[in-house]
């Protein structure tokens, strides 16, 4: 059964004064009342309709819209500093610590411009929750597997144009936009963060706010689960995103799969494919053009070939590494290591390159302090040992993909000529 308007037991307020005229969604299933606020999460209203509801004393259970990761980066300033910077690179993470460094800057130009840190209203629900002794449960998906799903529903153009829409976000010192404001306050702060982007893709938008709805469903109802026969929390109060409260309450009343096996499901992400087809593509019209040389010149057009995919290949992935603000040791291994993409498909030139970086300018612990404030300009990210660090992976690479694209041409046209 689904309300619109909250009884309210032993209280006099009434529904809207209660939530300060947030939306609110009544969901009762399996014993327990769910009251499913709808917040902004960029609003001071919300703030205090989180903090009315808690301080009624009406509620056994708080969920917020969190996972343990953005909870700790809220509560936590400087979780960033505990972070293993070899360990990212040596994992494959980068790109998506890059991502997570974008959404931070874009929260923090929120921050700035609002006088509110984005999702304020969420971290106050955790306090007031914990210091009146009621259990919190964080009930979102984590980023990293929402960041992976969503993905894996683009092809190879859909992850450079999302790359690019991030980056250009990261780097903008523009306001805001009022347009943008409101619809942040009807939304998602990752639905917003990834732009019109998400709009065009249906797939995407799947990923990152319907998938996201049933998870949360899923997540109290396996809280509930866990109760067993009669439960201690017979009312709880759901802390989330506006933008998420039509379909986290249609899936909460309405979803019978078992909730542990389905959370598993809303979870899992796709073994990622160990053959890079579109790279081994276009070696293989590299090599073939360079096995034509040999073919019809002999060892010399061969060997002419061999060291423009060395120049080009080497010398525009270095070129990348120097324009990231490398060591010249790290542009030197990003030389070295780039004409050999044939015998290390799976890991990328930038990979080496920054593991060196990462070594030879090891970040301090204040470069992890700043680097919320750095990841902002495109100046700070030169500045930040760390951000260079993901410069010079990001850069590197890019390099040396254009001269992988650069040796075909220019192979063909030899042996065209």
């Amino acid at each position: 059964m689904t309300e619109t308007t909250p009884p309210l037991s032993g209280d006099d307020l009434s529904g809207d004064a209660l939530f300060a005229g947030q939306p609110v969604r009544i969901v009762e299933r399996d014993g327990v009342r769910y009251t499913l606020l709808g917040t902004a999460h960029v609003s001071h209203a919300s703030v205090e309709a989180v903090e009315r509801a808690i301080d009624s004393g009406r509620f056994d259970a708080v969920a917020v819209e969190l996972d343990p990761q953005r909870l700790q980066a809220l509560t936590e300033p400087d979780t960033l500093a505990k972070l293993d910077l070899v360990e990212v690179i040596r994992k494959g993470r980068v790109a998506l610590f890059a991502a997570n460094l974008a959404l931070s800057a874009y929260q923090r130009r929120l921050a700035e411009q609002l006088g509110i840190e984005p999702g304020a209203e969420l971290k106050r629900a955790v306090t007031l929750a914990r210091e009146r002794d009621l259990p919190v449960h964080l009930i979102d998906r984590e980023v990293g597997l929402t960041f992976k799903r969503a993905s894996q529903q683009l092809g190879f153009f859909g992850k450079i144009k999302l790359m690019t829409g991030l980056a250009a976000g990261l780097f903008s010192s523009d306001e805001v936009g009022s347009d943008e404001i409101e619809k942040l306050k009807q939304g998602d702060m990752l639905e917003s963060s990834f732009g019109e982007f998400a709009k065009e893709s249906p797939a995407l938008y799947d990923a990152i706010i319907g998938e996201r709805d049933r998870y949360m469903a899923t997540r109290l109802r396996e809280e509930r689960a866990l109760q067993g026969v009669e439960p201690a929390q017979r009312e709880v109060l759901a802390v989330v995103g506006a933008g998420h409260l039509a379909g986290l309450a249609s899936y909460l009343e309405t979803d019978n799969e078992a909730p542990v096996p389905l959370r598993t499901q809303l979870e899992a992400v796709g073994r990622k494919r160990n053959i890079p087809w579109f790279t081994l593509a276009i070696l293989a019209i590299v090599a073939t053009g360079i096995g034509v040389g040999f073919y019809r010149g002999g060892l010399g057009v061969g060997t002419e070939l061999l060291a423009v995919w060395a120049m080009y290949t080497g010398g525009l992935a270095g070129l990348g590494c120097l324009l990231a603000g490398s060591h010249p040791l790290s542009i030197l291994t990003a030389i070295v290591v780039a004409p050999f993409k044939p015998f290390r498909l799976s890991i990328p030139t930038g990979a080496f390159a920054a593991l060196v970086e990462a070594r030879l300018r090891k970040p301090a612990y204040e470069d992890f302090l700043k680097l919320r404030d750095d990841a902002q300009t495109l100046k700070g990210w030169y500045r930040n040992r760390v951000t260079r660090v993901v410069l010079t992976f990001m850069l590197t690479n890019i390099g040396s993909m254009l001269g992988l694209w650069l040796t075909g041409f220019q192979v063909w046209g030899k042996v065209a000529s």
